[in-house]
């Protein structure tokens, strides 16, 4: 049986085309897909880059074989009619090799189209009509209709998506919390947590399968993995403090408004608040124990995102030693 293990390409990191040539080494190496995430900023700073997501998806899928995973925010800086176009433009692309998750957001992108910034509660259900109104976008358009939509947040009018691949992409969301697994296991194709305790992930696997049940659907459950390797226990110290600390900061990100007050707020993240959320080791063998648990819960997919700069090295040593000795 095959393992899906996705490679997360952080494009707040590298320069665009780096960015291709690091999804290109890792599907080389054995990995089942790429992953980017929508950006307007960076979380840091030194940081650097933020570039447009849906360029570099385009620029991937043709660099690579694997799937192509898009994270992306609707209804803010992106209509959910932009989101459905440029998703269903990259699936005709790339026929059965794209899916697109969905996000509730954060304000460190999504503020500077200066509209009202949402409370939680409304971010999840504004995240859910997207998917609704997504799901029956890509529908109609198969069959050659037009939809209307009138959510508790979006409308659509007279829409249709005109390039569709022959197959609609998957729909996922991301789920941090029980009732929102539940309801995404009644209403999309899958979600994705962020990796965590065991007890919470099983939690929230769990919610989602009985929100599966309930609606008589199959779906995908995705962990999305943070770690940080390097040669030595240090340096990989050293890459998540310098690269990932707001890992490590207690309190949501969601309403954060700017790279600067980021970089503040992490300067009292230390090295053992980031060991708490991420696994943080020289040791391939660790890393590799580290992910399998999440295949030993039940997960289908696993997104892994090494935080450091020092991607090529660690492609090499995933495919050497890692993703060799991976078993569902």
């Amino acid at each position: 049986m095959s393992i899906d293990i996705h490679h997360v390409v952080a494009l707040e990191q590298f320069k665009p085309m780096h960015t291709v040539s690091v999804a290109a080494a890792a599907d080389a190496a054995g990995f089942a897909g790429s992953v980017v995430a929508d950006r307007f900023q960076p979380w840091l700073p030194s940081q650097g880059e933020a570039p447009f997501v849906w360029t570099l998806a385009g620029a991937i899928a043709q660099a690579t074989s694997g799937k192509v995973t898009v994270s992306a925010i609707p209804g803010y800086r992106m209509h959910v009619a932009a989101v459905a176009q440029a998703s269903a433009t990259l699936a005709a692309m790339v026929p059965g090799r794209h899916t697109l998750t969905l996000a509730a957001g954060d304000a460190i992108d999504e503020h500077v189209v200066a509209g009202y910034w949402p409370e939680a509660a409304d971010r999840i259900s504004n995240l859910f009509d997207a998917a609704d109104a997504i799901r029956k976008l890509f529908a109609a358009s198969l069959k050659g209709k037009d939809i209307r939509h009138s959510g508790p947040g979006i409308r659509l009018e007279s829409a249709r998506l005109w390039t569709m691949p022959d197959e609609a992409p998957p729909v996922a969301v991301w789920a941090a919390g029980p009732a929102t697994a539940r309801r995404a296991g009644r209403t999309v194709d899958g979600i994705v947590v962020q990796a965590g305790r065991p007890e919470r992930m099983a939690a929230l696997l769990a919610a989602y399968r009985e929100g599966c049940a309930e609606s008589g659907r199959t779906g995908s459950a995705t962990a999305h993995v943070q770690l940080s390797w390097a040669d030595t226990d240090e340096q990989a110290t050293q890459n998540a403090l310098r690269e990932w600390p707001m890992a490590g900061l207690r309190f949501p990100r969601g309403d954060i408004r700017s790279p600067f007050d980021v970089a503040q707020l992490v300067r009292s993240v230390t090295a053992e608040d980031l060991r708490e959320r991420m696994c943080i080791s020289s040791d391939p063998d660790i890393h590799r124990a580290h992910v399998q648990s999440f295949l030993d819960l039940g997960f289908d997919t696993i997104h892994v995102h090494n935080i450091g700069r020092n991607q090529q090295e660690w492609i090499d040593v995933v495919g050497r030693e890692i993703l060799p000795r991976l078993v569902r």
